[in-house]
């Protein structure tokens, strides 16, 4: 929004809001279901996991909030996602080190074949609502369902993407 000049008393002084005003708007003024900032991270890396033990796929954003009442809205995208023997994709999303969705993708690409199977892209949206103004980061692992074959994303250049969005509480 554009800022404006305003008339201040009856003698038509005004005052230039542009050049003298500063600051932020206080997060008390704001409703409820306002955003107040967005964070965007994309990646392209492959990541090829091999065990049963989750490990990062590189997706990863941080994000301050600025009140403890405020909630963060999640929206993660992990493309590339596929398989190679008799597996199957596990994927989670994680605040920090506590998982938040525990399995977004489960037995994902399973064919009950050893055939490579690849599964495009695995979605998951999710509102949080950490209590916390410290900073937060927001990131997915993977795992193959079985130690004896690989489980990936990032396959074929694929561009997964994370959103983080404040929303006033």
């Amino acid at each position: 929004m554009a800022l404006t000049r305003l008339n201040t008393n009856a003698y038509g002084a005004t005052v230039d809001l542009a050049s003298n005003v500063t600051g932020t708007l206080a997060n008390s003024n704001l409703a409820a279901g306002n955003v107040i900032q967005v964070i965007n991270a994309v990646v392209n890396t492959e990541t090829i996991n091999n065990t049963d033990t989750f490990a990062d796929t590189g997706l990863t954003a941080s994000i301050t909030p600025t009140s403890t009442s405020n909630k963060i809205l999640v929206i993660a995208n992990v493309a590339g996602v596929g398989k190679a023997n008799a597996t199957y994709v596990y994927l989670k999303l994680l605040r920090d080190t506590t998982d938040i969705v525990a399995d977004f993708e489960t037995r994902g690409g399973y064919t009950a074949s050893t055939d490579t199977n690849k599964i495009g892209s695995c979605s998951v949206t999710y509102l949080d609502s950490p209590s916390s103004t410290s900073s937060l980061t927001y990131k997915t692992q993977l795992k193959s369902g079985a130690d004896t074959a690989y489980a990936q994303t990032g396959d074929s250049n694929g561009k997964s993407s994370i959103t983080l969005m404040e929303i006033a509480g």
